[in-house]
């Protein structure tokens, strides 16, 4: 496919000059398998994973079909419906679809939650070609009757397995209900776990599967390394990492908002400009964090997995877990924001010891041993090792904690008879006694809430 131009997949003149603009020529392996297909009809089941450009691969046939013999909407109609799991995706693909549809005549509107119904209600009083919603707000203005579903020809949802983690599902299910049977459909999804598989066979009609990567494969550019370095450390050993200028836009990730806050607090005394972005945030504080941090003014974002998927940043350097996810496709995804578009990246990330099963289950999944680096931070205080399930001598050795010259190779050790004990697999496990001394769940991964839409 590497000789395929978008002119060759029968584009009409307004999109390829849109996309030459944008010095786009060449499509990816996804974009030149999904456009023919869209473009004669079919539904389409695309699998892929974060950064292959799937964005372009169905808005670019939707801004076609629409734009052929145009048909203005009628009042608070969409012809073209787009489901995104978060309000940031949401943005983003609007924005994408204004790009390569500016020598179009048609008409776009973003529905997210976080903001006030009223501008979204206006814009819809007048009808759009495309809308791109999250499912909460929509679900909500379809109800309202602000929002009429009744004319949609074109329907997308992407980011699939996201919706579902994030407890979006049922709206999606409700939504698709209201849609007219005649229509083309499409689905993107990252993964395949089982309700996803049924959603598929419940919105769409025969359709063409595309994968273009193996289900849980990170990307090949991107350097992968490992510290396993106890929690009370962690925020040191990100500032000592921050002291390389080689880390120049970087996103953090941490399980929780809390935590997020606690970082970005951390790095902005320590003289790092960061940006938090997470669920509780406002919608206007989201932007401003993204816009502080594509414009270079924040060199450091630090986020929860809502900004794991779809947020298409140029020239991220590098990704931090700082807390391992406690979903292994989390990873993936989260380092997947680096290396894209060709490029190449780094994914570093932070073990504690109630961290190491997250860690076999990520390498599991991924079918990598991600190399493992020493750093250069002093030994705990025994007492404080011990509190951290450490014995003395197993923190680890003093070694250059440059992340562009991993100095040794290899794993980490699966038996820690100090780690906290685990029940029901790799997942750690609170006794009652820490649960008392330290609240509910202490350390343990937040649920994913429905917190984006």
């Amino acid at each position: 496919m590497t000789d395929v131009t978008f002119a060759a997949l029968g584009l009409a003149e307004p999109i390829l000059r849109a996309l030459a603009g944008e010095n786009y020529s060449t499509p990816t392996p996804i974009q030149a398998k999904a456009i023919p297909v869209l473009l004669a009809g079919r539904d389409l089941l695309g699998i892929a994973q974060t950064g292959t450009g799937k964005t372009a691969a169905f808005a670019i046939p939707m801004l076609q079909k629409l734009s052929v013999g145009h048909v203005p909407p009628d009042s608070k109609q969409a012809r073209g419906l787009i489901l995104a799991p978060t309000r940031e995706l949401a943005v983003q693909i609007e924005q994408s679809l204004r790009t390569y549809g500016r020598h179009l005549n048609l008409r776009m509107a973003v529905i997210l939650g976080g903001v006030n119904q009223s501008g979204q209600v206006r814009t819809m009083a007048r009808g759009v070609d495309i809308l791109v919603a999250t499912p909460g707000r929509l679900l909500d203005l379809v109800q309202q009757k602000h929002v009429r579903l009744d004319a949609v020809q074109v329907f997308v949802v992407d980011e699939a397995d996201r919706m579902l983690d994030m407890g979006f599902i049922r709206d999606v299910r409700k939504l698709v209900a209201m849609l007219p049977r005649r229509r083309q459909s499409m689905l993107f999804s990252a993964t395949m776990p089982e309700d996803i598989a049924s959603l598929s066979r419940e919105m769409m009609n025969a359709p063409e599967r595309i994968e273009v990567a193996p289900q849980g494969r990170t990307a090949d550019r991107i350097v992968q390394m490992l510290y396993h370095v106890p929690m009370p450390q962690k925020r040191q050993l990100l500032s000592k990492l921050l002291e390389d200028v080689a880390l120049n836009r970087v996103i953090v990730f941490t399980r929780t908002k809390h935590g997020a806050n606690r970082v970005a607090e951390h790095l902005s005394k320590t003289g790092v400009a960061a940006e938090a972005i997470h669920g509780n945030k406002s919608q206007n504080a989201r932007q401003r964090a993204l816009d502080l941090f594509k414009s270079g003014k924040a060199r450091v974002l630090v986020a929860t997995d809502i900004a794991a998927r779809g947020i298409d940043i140029d020239h991220i350097t590098h990704v931090v877990n700082f807390e391992l996810p406690n979903e292994p496709e989390s990873y993936v995804h989260r380092i997947g924001r680096t290396a894209r578009a060709g490029g190449d990246g780094v994914a570093i990330s932070f073990c504690d010891p109630t961290e190491r099963g997250y860690l076999r289950d990520i390498e599991r999944l991924t079918r990598n041993k991600i190399e493992v680096l020493a750093h250069e931070l002093p030994e705990l205080p025994p007492e404080q090792a011990s509190q951290q399930g450490l014995r003395p001598a197993q923190n680890h050795s003093r070694g250059n904690h440059n992340p562009h010259k991993p100095q040794q190779k290899g794993g980490h050790s699966d038996h820690n008879p100090h780690a906290p004990k685990k029940r029901g697999g790799s997942r750690p496990y609170w006794s009652k006694e820490r649960r008392t001394q330290r609240g509910s769940r202490p350390g343990g991964p937040a649920k994913a809430t429905n917190t984006a839409s």
